[in-house]
């Protein structure tokens, strides 16, 4: 089914859109503020969106509407918008076709000339949608994309983002705890990008040409005096090459990696919140390996394979028991933790089979010392992990197996911020 987000601060406004597009076979969701139209894009694709110029705060320039349009743009280039208001001046229609609207409709609407332009909006997007997927396989197909493992709710829904974001020409800040893929990330945006064309330049600013792509790992590490110049690159597209004295211009896109919280540096002063701002158009948190307990078995096959593929080692599989060990493992060190995991495991292990014992895992490789070890809270996040993974994300056979309502299940895991697959 075609679904829809409308976007508009009048509730009657909104029930009549609904009642609308349901006799066309459109399901419609709501929202009345431009934040909600973006925690919504969060969360579910949409096929167009028909969102309004003018909400409750600012009634009459059109600036709210059009600064949501330019964020939609950013985040989803292949999303149709089409924008509608009251306020029907020629200079709202030119700029909202200007930040990137598909189409301009007033109020009150026609209902015919507003579902024939949903209509062909929606069908013009699914096919630009179609157009960038076989370039993306095609892509894959040449090995420039990095393979990224992702059947766990948790990165599913990063995946989800990145998807969107990675043709874009969006600033991004990856975050998340040490040896979570930090670079890998970096590597999938810059291959799946306008950009992919050009080297992936990492750190080295003085290197910088047109239509670079730069990735700047552990951010949060860069001194004041390089976050100023850093700045500057941004704001005007303007550099001095170290060793010159002659200012030169580039076209960048920017993403930015860290372990560090950087609204708390910010804080403490040791992190210009302007550069942030830059930085952060979209921000994508990595999980760390703990919360991602279905990508482990898939992970460990793939580095393994990796191994495997150099040649000169007899192992080949692991065990049953040694995939269950990885599973409980703690995971402290994160992805980098369970791929020297690996590499060990492949070098000690006998034979074609890697064992448990062959890992060297230690305690912590037991379920119920695991436990132990874990926060009350920490421990219950846990177990509802293993049992969505048991029962392939099902909400009510996980709920059966911990003896808790579906209702129950559901109020933990927004607790917990998980989601069911």
């Amino acid at each position: 089914m075609t679904r829809i987000i409308a976007a508009d601060d009048q509730p009657d406004v909104l029930e009549a859109l609904r009642l609308l597009l349901k006799r066309e076979s459109m399901a419609m969701v709501p929202a009345t503020s431009p934040a909600g139209v973006l925690s919504a894009l969060e969360h579910e694709d949409f096929d167009a969106a028909l969102i309004d110029l003018n909400y409750a705060r600012d009634t009459t320039s059109g600036g709210e509407g059009l600064d949501l349009l330019s964020r939609l743009r950013t985040l989803d280039p292949t999303l149709p918008i089409v924008v509608m208001t009251a306020w029907g001046s020629v200079e709202g229609a030119v700029e909202a076709m200007r930040r990137g609207a598909r189409d301009y409709v007033q109020k009150p609407w026609d209902n015919a000339r507003l579902l024939a332009t949903l209509r062909t909006q929606v069908e013009l997007g699914r096919a630009l949608r179609r157009s960038r997927r076989l370039e993306e396989e095609n892509s894959r197909l040449r090995g420039n994309v990095p393979q990224m493992i992702a059947r766990s709710p948790a990165m599913q829904s990063v995946l989800r983002v990145l998807e969107k974001i990675a043709p874009s020409e969006a600033n991004v800040l990856i975050t998340g705890e040490h040896g979570t893929g930090k670079e890998v990330v970096a590597r999938y945006i810059h291959s799946a990008s306008k950009r992919s064309g050009r080297p992936l330049v990492t750190v080295n600013a003085g290197g910088v040409a047109e239509g670079v792509f730069l990735f700047l790992d552990e951010v949060g590490n860069m001194p004041m005096q390089q976050q100023a110049k850093l700045l500057r690159v941004l704001q005007t597209g303007e550099f001095t090459p170290v060793g010159s004295s002659k200012l030169k211009r580039a076209d960048v896109r920017v993403v930015t990696a860290t372990n560090a919280r950087l609204h708390e540096e910010v804080g403490q002063g040791r992190f210009r919140e302007d550069l942030l701002y830059r930085l952060n158009t979209v921000e994508v948190q990595l999980p760390p390996l703990r919360d991602r307990l279905d990508d482990i078995p898939q992970l460990a096959q793939f580095f393994l394979k990796r191994i495997v593929d150099r040649g000169a080692t007899p192992a080949r599989r692991f065990s049953a028991d040694a995939l269950e060990a990885l599973v409980r493992h703690p995971w402290r060190g994160n992805v980098r933790e369970l791929e020297h995991a690996v590499e060990r495991a492949v070098l000690l292990a006998p034979g074609e089979e890697i064992g448990p014992q062959d890992l060297f895992l230690g305690a912590t490789a037991q379920g119920p010392a695991l436990i132990e070890r874990m926060t009350l809270d920490d421990a219950e996040r846990h177990l509802i992990q293993r049992a969505l993974a048991r029962c392939g994300g099902n909400v009510s056979d996980a709920a059966r197996e911990l003896g808790l309502s579906r209702s129950a299940l559901y109020r933990r895991l927004q607790h917990h911020g998980l989601k069911a697959s």
